[in-house]
C-alpha cells in the first residue's frame, strides 16, 4: 500500500528547478513558437556556409549577369534564386544567411562583453557605497541621458568602420543599462542576513559578491541582457545601414537593406524586403522570448 508522504516526497523530488522553469516557459505557446524560430535562426546563422547555395561574397561565384534577377528565377548557369539576386549578383538567400551571421555574432559579442563590465560596476558600486558608488553611477547618469545611436554615430566617426569597431561603440553604449540593473538589485542583497554572516566570517570581498550576492543578482540581469540583443541588433543594422557600421565586405542584414534601398523605385523590392523580414522576425523572436522569461523569473510581473 503506498504511503501518502512517501509519494509526496518523490514528487518534490521529481519537481527539479530546471522542470519547474521550463513548464513555466512552456505555459504560452506564443513564447515556446519564437524560442524554436530563434534556435533555427541561431542554427542558419551557425551553418550559413554548409546550407547556403552560395558563397555571396566569393567574387568567383557571382555573374554580373545574374544581377537583379526576380524571386524564383534561373540563370545562365542553371542556379535558382529563391530569393531573386541584388545588384551585384548575390544570391539573396545566402546573402541573408551570412547576414545573420554578422547581426548575431555583433549583437551577442557586445552583449556578452558589455554585460561582464555592468555587472563588475555594478556589484562594486552597491557594495563600496560611497563615493565610489556616486562616481560610478555619475558615469551611469551621464551614459544614459544621451540617445544610444548619438554615442554610436559620434564612436564610429572616430574609430572607423569595422565589425571590431561597431562592437566597441555597442558595449560602450550599453554597459550603463547592466550596472543599474544589477546596483539596483545589489542594493537590496547587501544588507540581508547571509550578507552579514559572510562579512562576520570575515570572507574577501570579491568572494561576498561574486559567490553570495551575484547569484540573486542574475534573474533581472539575464532578462535585460536578452532584450538588450534585440537592441543591439537593431542599432547595428541602422548603423550600416546609414553607412556607418560594417564595411561591404562584411556586410549584415542593415547593410544588405541598405543596398536594395535604391531600387524600391524601380520594382525591385526583394533586394531590400526579405533581409528586412529576417532581421524583423529575428528581432520580434528575441523580444518573445526575453518577454517570457520576465514572467518566469519574476511571476509578480505576470500578467
Amino acid at each position: 500500500m503506498t504511503q501518502p508522504g512517501i509519494a509526496t516526497s518523490d514528487a518534490a523530488v521529481a519537481e527539479t528547478p530546471l522542470r519547474r522553469f521550463i513548464a513555466e516557459y512552456a505555459a504560452s505557446r506564443l513564447a515556446v513558437v519564437a524560442l524554436l524560430v530563434l534556435v533555427g535562426i541561431l542554427f542558419v546563422a551557425l551553418a550559413a556556409p554548409l546550407i547556403s547555395p552560395q558563397n555571396p561574397y566569393d567574387l568567383a561565384q557571382l555573374d554580373i549577369m545574374d544581377s537583379r534577377l526576380e524571386p524564383g528565377q534561373k540563370s545562365g548557369s542553371g542556379m535558382i534564386f529563391l530569393l531573386g539576386s541584388d545588384d551585384q549578383g548575390r544570391d539573396m538567400l545566402s546573402a541573408i544567411f551570412y547576414g545573420l551571421r554578422i547581426s548575431l555574432g555583433v549583437g551577442i559579442s557586445a552583449t556578452v562583453a558589455a554585460v561582464a563590465l555592468g555587472l563588475v560596476l555594478g556589484l562594486v558600486a552597491a557594495y563600496a557605497g560611497g563615493r565610489t558608488d556616486a562616481f560610478i553611477m555619475r558615469l551611469v547618469d551621464l551614459q544614459l541621458s544621451f540617445p544610444s545611436i548619438l554615442v554610436a554615430l559620434i564612436l564610429l566617426a572616430v574609430v572607423g568602420q569595422g565589425v571590431d569597431k561597431i562592437v566597441i561603440a555597442l558595449i560602450a553604449v550599453q554597459w550603463a543599462y547592466y550596472a543599474r540593473t544589477v546596483r539596483s538589485t545589489a542594493l537590496v542583497e547587501r544588507n540581508k542576513d547571509y550578507v552579514e554572516a559572510a562579512r562576520g566570517l570575515r570572507l574577501s570581498p570579491a568572494r561576498i559578491l561574486f559567490r553570495h550576492i551575484l547569484p540573486n543578482c542574475l534573474p533581472p540581469l539575464i532578462v535585460v541582457a536578452t532584450v538588450q540583443v534585440a537592441h543591439a541588433i537593431s542599432l547595428e543594422a541602422t548603423l550600416s545601414f546609414l553607412g556607418l557600421g560594417l564595411p561591404i565586405t562584411e556586410p549584415s542584414l542593415g547593410l544588405l537593406i541598405a543596398n536594395g534601398f535604391a531600387y524600391l523605385l524601380s520594382g525591385k523590392y526583394w533586394i531590400s524586403f526579405y533581409p528586412g523580414l529576417a532581421l524583423l522576425i529575428t528581432i520580434m523572436s528575441i523580444n518573445l522570448v526575453a518577454d517570457q522569461l520576465r514572467d518566469v523569473l519574476n511571476p509578480r510581473l505576470a500578467r
